[in-house]
Order: structure tokens, then C-alpha cells, then sequence
């Protein structure tokens, strides 16, 4: 049995609580460390908080697209513990009425169905700063220093319900709520700088010889940030937690909870600490914030700013669009490829292809062409140089059969490092099709009297007709790719009686 956490960091301009400039932002990405700090950031003497309502209306958004249900009431507390990077020695988080709560997702799965996630919570709290263990340059040092830049940058905490049967299961839900969050604006979800960061709770469920079953103490793996680690994770504790048990027989209760961390080189977890309840924590309400109150006009005008998001944009590529399952979840997992996408469809569509067709060539365009030399590249499909318009000018020649599959991803690769339209630059590298009947006779008549092909002719004339592929091949390499496959093959049969 697995539940999730998920750590998100929103991409407000400031703080959570002051105006100082957030890390999560683009704008002050990269600063100098402890350079976006103040007084309240510190927690100095005197220093008070103040509510950042673009950070609560962010967090209202990914509530609302998680089928939650927005509080009316809800308030801040200090969960107090010492680390050396809470510069304040407590956290301000919401406690027992979150702003978000009793939720639903349904999870698009690669088969076409769905499996409904519960959404227990989510709430908004402040980070953590972070600790260095080198030195600038990468030098070594004995101690730890710290950077307290993180410190008070707003962070949405989803609480899942232990829903997940397995890693794949838990590793789909992650790249998705990714997407929504990406969708919805409220981060840009770069993993390596921490802007989402999951830690899994799971325990086993064993059933025993004499048909008794026991639930193992349940284990959560803290501040994972790529999908690897979390897939890796979920699977090393699914293999040792039954071992665990064998050797000390504890089982799920009060007190035996235990976080562990994870080793990326060796791909193991290992112990770190046993995991406080919550009155370790000693938690009551702040007294220096005002309670929130959300009002119906207040979740209404929020819940219109709801863009539609990659799920349901996957569910309309396969309704509307004639998609498949697999395709729509591929064009949808990254939010600007899928815009991308989108622009290329209207684009043909504009430019005269029946809507059905621009849909299906434009997902093939990017999902087989543009991610090919995307892979290559390092980058996404929409950064590689090409345009929408460019790449709905291959779509026109091919569907009007100027140009063959294999040209088309020529072509596709040379408008990358072009400005020109497709047309121009086809004609510019002899790529369209020639439609002469001379010149198609002429290649066919060569290739059916060349003796290599003496016994293809023969099969043919037999009634083989899978072994037209060969002419069609020759006659093609004549051409120097010119020709039109299926003008040839038409000719072939023509020209041979068959």
C-alpha cells in the first residue's frame, strides 16, 4: 500500500510571508545565497508576517483541480522543531483545517482507463532553507553551511490517500499532478531545483500461512526529486519491508513509523530517523496571522481561471481527434509540447487539411519526428527552431501527396535550422514527388528489366504481390527518392498485367 506526499513550490514573486523575492520565480532564480532574505524570513524580535493571497489562490487552483473541496475556515500554526536551516526553530503550516481537503482525481493509465486517487488534504505551509555539504566550488568541507534563499517560500503540501498497488501506479500519478501544476502556472516544476519533491509512505500488507494478515510498520522516504528515485524507492522497500518483518515482527501502529532516506548510488533506502507524531511537533495556532476566510464568490472567481488541463485534453485527442490512448498521454506530459502541438493543428487546419487529418499528422509530426532529434538534442520538441506554420506546411505537402513519409522527416529536420516555409525549402533540396508519367515509366520500365529483379517480375506474375516492395524500392533509389510510392506501385501492376 502506497500514499504520496508531494512538496510543491509555488512561483509567486515573493514570499509567503513577506515581500522578499522568491526563489521559485524565474526572476530570482540563481540568486547569491542568503541574498533573498529579511527580518521575517530570520524570524528576528519584532518581525511579524504577512499573508501572500496569490500564494492561497494558487494553492485554491491545484485544490480545485483535484476535486477538492475549499475550506471556508481555515487558519495558521507553528509546527515547532530545530533544524539548521529553519531559521525560525518553527514552520508556519496549517494543521487540523487545511485549505483544501477530501479530494478525488481520476488517473489517466496508459490503457485508456482510469484509477480514482483520493486527495486527503492539501495544505500551505512555508519551506525550509537548505544545507550545503560543500563549499562553494564544490570544495569539501567537514561542516555544513546553510543558505536560508529557501526559507518562506510558499509550499502546497498534497497528502494522497494510500491508494497506489504499485510504483508504476505512484510514478504515473506524479508526472501527471506535475503536468496540472505546470498547466495551472503555479510552478514550473524543475525537478533538480526542487520546485516538487515527493516522499512516499508505504507498508505491506502480508498474508500468513495460517491466513492472518499483518499490515508492516509503514515507512516514508523523504524529499525524492526525480521520478527515478521515486519508482526506485517504492520498489526496494516493496522487497525488503516482508524481511524487515521476518527479523523483528513490528507492525503498523503507534510509534513505528520510521523515515528512511534514499541512497541514488547504491539504490537502497536507509534508516534516518523514527518519525515524530504530530503533538511531537507542538503545534497551536500563530499568533500573529489572521485566520482565512473564503467566501463562495471567492472559490467561484477562482475556479474560473481553470485552464483545461492535460487530462482532459487527453480524453478530448481521443474523443475528437481520433487518438490513441497512448499518443494523447504523450502529447500531454509537457505542458509546451502540448501547446505546441495544438499550434500545428490549428495551423494546418487553417491553412486547408480536414481537421481529422491534422490532428493525426500533427501528432505524428511531433511525437515521431520532433521528439527523434529532441532526444538527440537535449531539448523539447517546441525549442527545436521549427514553427508551428513550418511544420503545418509539411503536413499540406504530405497530405497532398507532393512529398513521401521519409521526406517529410527530411524536411522536418531542415526547417529546424531554417526561417523558410516548407514548400520553398523542399523544392530548394528536390524532395517533392514527381508526378511526370514519363519519368515513372521510364524508372519502372528500368527496373522491371533489370535481370536483379528477373525473379521479383516472376513472383509477381505468379500472383506473389508481397514482393512488390523490392520494385518499389529500386524504383525509388532511381529516383533518387522523387517518385511517389504509391503512383509506382499503381504503375507497376499497370505496366505488368497483375
Amino acid at each position: 500500500m502506497v500514499g504520496l506526499e508531494i512538496h510543491v513550490e509555488l512561483a509567486t514573486r515573493s514570499k509567503m510571508f513577506t515581500r522578499v523575492g522568491s526563489p521559485a520565480c524565474d526572476e530570482f532564480d540563481g540568486a547569491a545565497p542568503n541574498t533573498l532574505i529579511d527580518p521575517v524570513v530570520l524570524g528576528l524580535p519584532g518581525a511579524l508576517p504577512v499573508m501572500n493571497k496569490a500564494a492561497v489562490e494558487m494553492s485554491m487552483l491545484v485544490g480545485l483541480a483535484m476535486g477538492c473541496s475549499i475550506a471556508p475556515f481555515t487558519k495558521w500554526d507553528r509546527k515547532s522543531y530545530y533544524y539548521p536551516d529553519l531559521p525560525k526553530a518553527y514552520q508556519i503550516s496549517q494543521y487540523d483545517l487545511p485549505l483544501c481537503f477530501d479530494g478525488a482525481f481520476d488517473l489517466p493509465l496508459e490503457d485508456g482507463s482510469t484509477k480514482r486517487i483520493g486527495i486527503i488534504r492539501a495544505h500551505l505551509e512555508e519551506d525550509a532553507g537548505k544545507l550545503l555539504h560543500e563549499l562553494p566550488g564544490g570544495r569539501k568541507a567537514d561542516f555544513s553551511i546553510v543558505d536560508y534563499n529557501r526559507a518562506g517560500t510558499p509550499l502546497l503540501e498534497i497528502v494522497t490517500a494510500p491508494d497506489f498497488g504499485s510504483a508504476d501506479e505512484l510514478v504515473a500519478f506524479a508526472r501527471t499532478l506535475r503536468n496540472v501544476c505546470r498547466f495551472l502556472g503555479v510552478t514550473e516544476g524543475v525537478m533538480k531545483k526542487g520546485h516538487m519533491r515527493f516522499e512516499p509512505n508505504i507498508n505491506l500488507v502480508l498474508t500468513l500461512d495460517d491466513g492472518h494478515e499483518v499490515k508492516t510498520p509503514i515507512v516514508e522516504i523523504k524529499n525524492l526529486n526525480s521520478f527515478k528515485a521515486l519508482k526506485g524507492a517504492v520498489e526496494y522497500e516493496q522487497k525488503h519491508q516482508a524481511a524487515r518483518w521476518e527479523e523483528d515482527g513490528k507492525v503498523m501502529g503507534p510509534g513505528s513509523k520510521t523515515t528512511r532516506g534514499w541512497n541514488d548510488a547504491e539504490n537502497k533506502t536507509f534508516v534516518q530517523r523514527e518519525k515524530e507524531d504530530a503533538h511531537d511537533y507542538r503545534y497551536f495556532p500563530d499568533p500573529d496571522l489572521a485566520p482565512v476566510v473564503v467566501d463562495e464568490a471567492w472559490v467561484a472567481e477562482v475556479r474560473s481561471r481553470l485552464p483545461e488541463l492535460p487530462h482532459e485534453r487527453s480524453a478530448r485527442y481521443q474523443d475528437e481527434c481520433g487518438l490513441s490512448a497512448k499518443e494523447s498521454l504523450a502529447l500531454t506530459e509537457e505542458r509546451d509540447v502540448c501547446y505546441f502541438f495544438e499550434d500545428i493543428s490549428e495551423a494546418a487546419i487553417e491553412a486547408g487539411a480536414p481537421t481529422s487529418a491534422a490532428w493525426k499528422q500533427a501528432a505524428n509530426m511531433v511525437l515521431q519526428s520532433g521528439a527523434k532529434r529532441a532526444n538527440e538534442r537535449g531539448v523539447l520538441t517546441n525549442e527545436l527552431g521549427i514553427t508551428a506554420t513550418q511544420v503545418a506546411g509539411i503536413i499540406a505537402l504530405r497530405l497532398g501527396d507532393e512529398i513521401g513519409s521519409s521526406a517529410a522527416d527530411e524536411l522536418f529536420g531542415m526547417l529546424c535550422e531554417s526561417d523558410a516555409d516548407a514548400k520553398t525549402e523542399a523544392e530548394r533540396h528536390n524532395l517533392l514527388q514527381v508526378r511526370d508519367e514519363g519519368a515513372m515509366q521510364a524508372w519502372v520500365d528500368a527496373a522491371l528489366a533489370d535481370p536483379a529483379n528477373a525473379k521479383v517480375v516472376e513472383d509477381l506474375r505468379g500472383g506473389k504481390m508481397s514482393a512488390i516492395g523490392r520494385l518499389i524500392g529500386a524504383v525509388m533509389k532511381a529516383s533518387g527518392g522523387q517518385a511517389d510510392a504509391k503512383l509506382i506501385q499503381a504503375k507497376i501492376k499497370e505496366t505488368l498485367g497483375v
